[in-house]
């Protein structure tokens, strides 16, 4: 039987090892997600959201563990890795089941005499959900607890990576009493999940990943009707007005930069800088950075951990010598940072000045610790350029002026617009991208709508 390691970034060690899925074993899990949701979808609302918030309590009750649990599979630093857990999963979770209520009502049209007319909101059936590594709770609990909540079952393909995250899940939903079957994990290939997603008895796929990975969950729902939710790549920008109040912006934009390797589909890769405050940006940005501690994952005082592999970081690092080869300028030195060390995946923060769109360090995602910045003259040439690019997920303005931000706003093509902030996501908005940053939407009752399918009643009365 085929086995996947999990190899951890700290060390190189095998950290867990699980047996994939024998093919008897994902159409056993098929055939019981459909038995299951038959029945699950008879329940109440409140028996759901009671089960949930169980499930959910069960999270933050293991925080601790869970979190060193990550810190070992994926790489982030200990001081770190429960806080998804108790913050962002635990605020998307209860959240997403607070308005389940709203989101899931029927749809009332106007009164006609004789008749009753109104849209209800069915569940979908089985909802598969390929799950990444870098935030595997965060990613995963936008899908998994809202497609629950309306009715469906729900099967778990989490990454090589991060297995034990799936697992988790399954000893969640198992201390919350939720029926056998609304909801499993399976560990599978590439082939497998591909065969899964083209089985007649999967209704949706929510999938977050790479464009590249994308592509073939496209390519494998194209043989069926029915839809996915893609999340996929992103080369978020920030722009910094002469406005801007600096400190703040310097401050948030060297974490939205940093945090977690620079492994997030929504962190920032690239900025722009008005002209008249770009020196002394700079400056600020390179000793903020330069404040990081790049080291062990699991000391409490490392603020930059591992990236999850060694061909992450010796991808990232082609990027940099590349920009540097085209005319970029570096502005760290890796000396600064004793763990940085080639063929590891310890890689130094690196922030390139001298940069433009003709460089991949521009244009293409590097999801590494590295971030470009460029001098603008103005608003239409920030705007200009950050629309220069074939992702588009979120996008930040750093300002004073709210209805300045606005008009920008509406001329940017991205999912999220920020003012002031950014790497963040509220769960009372839609979470979605345009471009090669996907399709569909997460959170928010907009959320709701993939999960579900409209079902209209159409009847006449009986005359009295």
């Amino acid at each position: 039987m085929s086995t996947q390691k999990t190899i951890s970034p700290i060390d190189g060690s095998v950290y867990v090892e699980r047996t994939l899925a024998a093919d008897s074993e994902v159409q056993t899990a098929l055939a019981k997600a459909v038995l299951a949701q038959r029945e699950w979808r008879k329940t109440t609302l409140a028996e759901r959201e009671a089960i949930c918030r169980k499930a959910v309590a069960y999270f933050l009750n293991n925080a601790d563990e869970i979190g060193l649990e990550l810190t070992w599979q994926m790489g982030r630093p200990i001081r770190y890795t429960a806080n998804e857990i108790r913050k962002g999963f635990n605020d998307r979770a209860n959240y997403m089941i607070s308005i389940a209520g709203k989101a899931l009502a029927d749809v009332e049209v106007e009164e006609i005499q004789g008749f009753k007319r109104f849209i209800r909101r069915d569940p979908l059936g089985v909802v598969f959900v390929v799950a990444p590594w870098n935030y595997p709770y965060l990613t995963s609990v936008n899908t998994v607890i809202p497609a629950i909540m309306a009715g469906n079952a729900v099967i778990l393909k989490h990454a090589q990576q991060t297995p034990l995250c799936a697992e988790r899940y399954a000893a969640a939903f198992d201390y919350a009493g939720l029926p056998e079957g609304v909801f499993q994990y399976l560990h599978l290939s590439h082939q497998q999940v591909a065969d899964v997603i083209g089985d007649e008895r999967v209704d949706y796929v929510a999938f977050t990943g790479s464009v590249e990975g994308g592509h073939a969950v496209q390519q494998a729902i194209n043989k069926r009707f029915i839809v996915g939710g893609l999340e996929l790549g992103g080369k978020d920008p920030a722009y910094v007005r002469a406005d801007a109040d600096l400190s703040d912006a310097i401050e948030n934009l060297v974490d939205g930069s940093f945090f977690n390797s620079g492994q997030s589909c929504c962190g920032i890769e690239r900025i722009y800088v008005h002209e008249d405050v770009y020196e002394k940006f700079i400056e600020g940005f390179v000793e903020m950075t330069k404040t990081y501690t790049l080291g062990n994952p699991l000391n409490a005082e490392t603020t930059l951990g591992p990236m999850v592999r060694v061909s992450a970081a010796n991808f990232a690092q082609k990027q940099i010598d590349e920009a540097v080869g085209q005319g970029a300028k570096a502005l760290i030195d890796p000396d600064l940072f004793p763990a940085n060390q080639p063929g590891t995946p310890y890689l130094a923060p690196q922030v390139l000045v001298n940069v433009n769109h003709s460089m991949e360090i521009m244009t293409e995602e590097t999801f590494a610790p590295v971030v470009g910045i460029m001098p603008v003259k103005s608003d239409e040439e920030a705007i200009r350029l950050m629309n220069d690019s074939q992702y588009g997920l979120t996008a930040s303005i750093w300002t004073k002026d709210l209805e300045t931000a606005l008009k920008i706003g509406e001329q940017v093509e991205t999912g999220t617009w920020f003012m002031n902030r950014c790497d963040y996501l509220d769960p009372a908005l839609a979470w979605t991208g345009v471009k090669n940053s996907g399709r569909g939407c997460t959170l928010s009752t907009v959320g709701y709508e993939a999960l579900t399918r409209p079902k209209s009643f159409h009847l006449k009365m009986p005359l009295s």
